[in-house]
């Protein structure tokens, strides 16, 4: 495959592959860090992806790789992968999680799945087309109040109320249909440019997250990997953005170390809740030769935790 996704070398190593060991890859994409992960097993190990794209699930890359009777793929969200690996009868001997966050290259280099602002396609958004409501169809129907908190929360858009503004006086001519007559809109209203960003980024971000429930499904897939993980299981997720990172920082730091309520002083040890993560080094970040390559990887953040 020719694809290498975001912090592939990076990724395998932190994964501490085993040979025999069983590892999960929570967002298949073009199947690059898939392909790694089998390039290191034996012919005992084992790797299950996850993707809730059907296209992914349905494409060569996946095909490819069935091939090999050490892979499989679900189409589904992260918050079933507890229940496919208890219905597999592999909780906690999962050796390794990978969770590589954000939309995918097929993704956005599709004007059809309505992702790209730079693209003329339908307003849809949506990371599993068979399910769910797209961005048009939230956009019609969204309270102003509601539109304004997602930009602001989801987007970090100073500007949300204008846009939110914006779009609401406009959906009571006509309704928002495609990509760019949203990217255009957003254009005309916002008063300031960031330099190196198309004024609609933070829009089409903050609506993508909310059409996908994606910090929730973040928050619902980090507990339950920290379940389905053996005791020194690594997890290692690539996070793209601020509101992301935040999330997986402080999961880690929340179970990382003892946990005791200090309301109920005096406490006995013994009484003490331990983490069963601990965070391994720190926050890493692609190398300039990456970002030189491929100027995606530049906001790329990992972070790595070991089940104790």
């Amino acid at each position: 495959m020719e694809h290498l996704p975001v912090m592939f070398a990076e990724a395998l190593q932190q994964l501490a592959i085993k040979k025999d060991g069983i590892y999960l890859d929570c967002t298949f994409g073009r199947g690059g860090h898939s392909q790694g992960i089998l390039s290191l097993l034996g012919p005992n190990g084992q790797l299950v992806a996850f993707d809730r794209d059907l296209e992914a699930v349905n494409s060569s890359y996946a095909k490819a790789l069935l091939e090999d009777n050490r892979f499989k793929i679900v189409h589904g969200c992260f918050s079933q992968l507890e229940s496919v690996i208890e219905n597999s009868q592999l909780l906690e001997k999962i050796d390794g999680i990978l969770i590589d966050l954000g939309v995918s290259s097929p993704q956005l280099d599709n004007p059809e799945r309505g992702f790209s602002f730079l693209r003329e396609g339908p307003l849809d958004m949506r990371m599993d087309g068979t399910s769910g409501i797209s961005a048009e169809q939230w956009l019609t129907t969204v309270d102003e109040k509601v539109l304004v908190s997602v930009l602001f929360e989801y987007g970090e858009e100073k500007f949300a109320r204008r846009i939110a503004k914006a779009i609401i006086e406009r959906r009571l001519v006509s309704p928002l249909t495609t990509t760019t007559q949203l990217a255009k809109l957003v254009e005309d209203v916002v008063p300031m440019r960031e330099k190196n960003k198309h004024p609609a980024t933070r829009t089409f971000q903050a609506i993508r997250i909310e059409i996908n429930k994606e910090l929730d499904e973040l928050k619902n897939v980090l507990e339950q990997s920290a379940r389905v993980l053996k005791p020194s299981g690594r997890l290692v997720v690539i996070s793209f953005h601020s509101l992301e990172d935040r999330i997986v920082k402080r999961f880690i730091r929340n179970e990382s170390g003892a946990k005791f309520n200090p309301g109920k002083l005096p406490i006995r040890e013994v009484d003490i809740a331990k983490g069963i993560l601990k965070k391994v080094g720190k926050a890493l970040k692609a190398d300039v030769q990456e970002v030189k390559q491929n100027t995606r990887s530049r906001s790329a953040v990992m972070r790595v935790a070991e089940k104790v």
